[in-house]
């Protein structure tokens, strides 16, 4: 068996909702079924072979070549499987997914992973706003499993994150970890202003101290053991974290204006 092979052979007008094509729901078809599942792309519903070349058979190993920004919600609630997309996705990929494991050689555009359970999603490229986050009416945002992006992401990383992980090799914008709920986040390069406003609970792990608001508090530097078994975490994950080893930080509680238990460790 090959994997089930999505080439994308139009320049599309409208964003495609992608959300049918996940390993769990083409379990058992055949190449013709697939063919003929419709897509929503703005008013009108597009059969798949409309838009993709299909080769392969493998449905638990989906690749997406050719991909652009206009192909929204790749990934939606998946449980099961691999899918490798080569090129930029738009909107929603994870959204609310359960298990299983994506790959993106490109770059991503916002709510990335919002609602996400478990499941590695592995981002070689740049991400929008609200990796993570929750979506609009949600009141929870990513609540399991671990993200890695080896670029940078934009603005609300992790808002009202519940549980997780996202590393993040580059930079992050503004109001990284606003209203985090628990989770941990790791950033190798800068953040932008408001870090952790109005945070509750949750750990943002960092290696160079960002700009702090007022209501985020010095604790002072302090040995913290329990960061070895949290690096030793990471030793197997495909990530510039999995080099670290320090466990010295000085450490920032807050937000302080909302119950103050979350943290800000930033390695020394």
């Amino acid at each position: 068996m090959s994997a089930l092979t999505f080439t994308l052979k139009i320049q599309p007008q409208q964003r495609i909702d992608l959300s049918p094509l996940t390993p769990d729901t083409l379990a058992g078809k055949s190449v013709a079924d697939i063919a003929a599942i419709s897509l929503l792309s703005g008013k009108v519903q597009l059969r798949t072979d409309q838009v993709f070349d299909i080769s392969g058979d493998d449905a638990s190993d989906i690749v997406f070549n050719n991909s652009n920004g206009k192909l929204d919600s790749i990934g939606h609630g998946m449980k099961t499987g691999r899918i490798t997309i080569h090129g930029d996705v738009g909107s929603y990929l994870g959204f609310q997914m359960k298990k299983g494991e994506i790959t993106l050689h490109g770059n991503a555009d916002a709510y990335t992973a919002s609602g996400m359970a478990d499941g590695l999603i592995h981002i070689n490229g740049n991400v929008g706003d609200f990796l993570g986050a929750a979506y609009f009416g949600d009141r929870k945002g990513m609540k399991g499993g671990t993200v890695i992006v080896t670029g940078n992401a934009g603005e609300r990383v992790g808002d009202q994150m519940r549980r997780g992980l996202i590393l993040i090799e580059g930079n992050v914008g503004s109001y990284c970890a606003s209203r985090m709920l628990a989770g941990t986040i790791g950033i190798l390069g800068t953040a932008g202003e408001y870090i952790g406003y109005g945070m509750r609970r949750g750990t943002v792990l960092m290696t160079q101290k960002p700009t702090l608001h007022t209501t985020i508090q010095d604790c002072g530097t302090h040995t913290l053991p329990y960061l070895n078994l949290m690096f030793k975490s990471f030793a197997a994950l495909p990530s510039k974290f999995a080099q670290i080893s320090k466990n010295r930080v000085q450490r920032y509680a807050g937000d302080i204006a909302n119950e103050g238990k979350g943290e800000i460790l930033v390695l020394v």
